[in-house]
């Protein structure tokens, strides 16, 4: 049986029917079934932030979280259950919201093209704090490009608007937009056909075991936040016979702590597993910060990014450092891995056929460890890594007595470099002792050359990275509060 989608915008609510394909995205859906055109297409890949809209649901505590996310990668499919805000629910009549008096009163627009989606992360930002400060404002607007204003404007536009206004109409109607999520709540899974396929939300991890129990997998995706999937669609345009949605899966959305580690299902966005993560290592910040833009991390998973499995994912290598394990879970039971023999090949996982990620365990610091990770890339914001280091030792007496190092873009993999690990062990940090594991890390990676780095440069680097943190912790300074560019 198929069951409507439904949410709710412009405080109505809206039934999705078996005419909308089950890999619509929101910005499709929005101009095309909506006609609601203030939401742009850039890129169609989560990069510019033109397509930004904003969306609420229920936190833990009854009231409302907004979240600005990408349009273009995120299926309306996943809107079930949810608000979603769009440029157009912004003005009352003639009279502007605080947000875009703002961007009038600072001069924030010239094309217009990308100020719909700088409107709506500012919109964001307006519910999320009590007041602007410059680097948070930074961060939350780093996942919008303009290409003819220049951001000055647009970042006065973010302070002005907190002097306008305190609050909105959307604040002061929380408490019904809350009550009317409640009441379009789920008890049972949800099951939406369509001729081109069929979407599947369960509402439990055992309901998600059985669904994948003897289905294809190269004819069924497994959903987290779309920001990989969501680009199969529109970059790739492919089309499963069947999606199923992790989004729903209560037990996947929890971060449990269990003394000496922490575990995070795969159904938490980055943001809240990297700020779980970052209150016990807080070198993580600046990692957190670079991976992706704020609507990426507000929409992607952390074990989303661990099931795909690329060699330049961001999370991996510093997890790996950390010494941290994956829950893989399928009908039959469930089973533990150390995450760096996860990875098999390149695309290629331990997963096999029904099972899936339920969560990653980081195991919680020690006082006489170090850690710090470090990102190479082109450009600061929203960059892939050439190369990512994360280092992770246990001192004894100025001496490594253990010692963990992961590395992403030098191998087909994440990785560890074991044969340097080894070379580290017994050694003080300072430079002469460490030249044996130096030169180690070409004796663990031969890395390619691509479009993002030569071999050469990327050895020498990962060499000079490794440098650069034993001489921090040789010196005592804080490590992996400045981010490598």
């Amino acid at each position: 049986m198929s069951e409507p989608v439904r949410f709710v915008c412009s405080g109505q609510v809206v039934t999705v029917g078996r005419d909308v394909p089950h890999t619509m995205t929101v910005l499709d859906y929005l101009r095309r079934q909506l006609r609601r055109t203030g939401t742009k297409e850039g890129c169609a890949e989560g990069d510019c932030g033109a397509c930004t809209v904003v969306i609420g649901e229920l936190s833990d505590g009854g009231g409302l979280r907004y979240r600005a996310v990408n349009a273009c990668i995120l299926f309306v499919h996943q809107l079930d259950g949810k608000a979603l805000f769009t440029v157009e629910d912004l003005a009352e009549g003639e009279k502007l919201h605080p947000v875009q008096q703002a961007m009038v009163d600072a001069h924030g627009s010239q094309c217009g093209f990308c100020t719909p989606g700088f409107v709506m992360s500012l919109f964001a930002y307006f519910h999320q704090h009590a007041a602007p400060d410059d680097d948070s404002l930074k961060d939350a607007l780093a996942g919008n490009l303009c290409r003819c204003t220049g951001y000055r404007p647009i970042l006065e536009a973010g302070r002005r608007m907190f002097e306008l206004a305190q609050d909105d109409r959307f604040s002061r109607a929380e408490a019904a937009l809350a009550a009317q999520l409640a009441g379009l709540k789920r008890s049972r899974m949800l099951r939406h056909s369509t001729a081109a396929g069929e979407f599947i939300a369960p509402g439990s991890i055992a309901e998600l075991a059985e669904v994948l129990a003897g289905r294809p997998q190269g004819e069924t995706w497994i959903l987290a936040g779309g920001t990989d999937v969501g680009l199969w669609v529109t970059k790739q345009r492919r089309s499963p016979r069947s999606i199923v949605y992790l989004g729903r899966v209560a037990e996947l959305q929890r971060i449990a702590d269990h003394g000496d580690r922490i575990e995070i299902g795969a159904g938490v966005t980055y943001k809240d597993a990297f700020a779980a993560i970052q209150a016990l290592h807080p070198e993580f910040a600046r990692m957190l910060r670079r991976l992706g833009s704020e609507q990426i991390r507000n929409s992607g998973t952390l074990g989303g990014n661990v099931a795909n499995g690329s060699p330049i994912g961001d999370s991996m290598p510093a997890m790996i450092a950390l010494g941290a394990t994956v829950q893989l879970r399928s009908r039959s039971g469930s089973r533990s891995l150390a995450l760096e023999d996860f990875y098999l090949g390149y695309r290629k996982t331990a997963l096999q056929a029904g099972e899936f990620v339920e969560s990653v365990t980081v195991m919680k610091p020690k006082t006489d460890s170090r850690f710090a990770v470090y990102k190479l890339s082109k450009r600061f914001d929203q960059d892939i890594s050439a190369v990512l280091g994360a280092f992770h030792v246990i001192l004894d007496g100025g001496q490594v007595a253990g010692a963990r190092i992961g590395f992403g873009g030098m191998a087909a993999v994440p990785a560890r470099a074991r044969k340097t690990e080894a070379a580290l062990l017994g050694r003080r940090l300072a430079e002469a002792e460490i030249a044996p594991a130096v030169a180690a890390l070409a004796e663990d990676f031969q890395p390619l050359s691509d479009m993002r780095a030569s071999s050469t440069y990327r050895l020498l680097a990962a060499q000079n990275l490794l440098r650069k943190f034993c001489a921090e912790v040789n010196e005592g300074r804080r490590i992996g509060v400045e981010a490598a560019q």
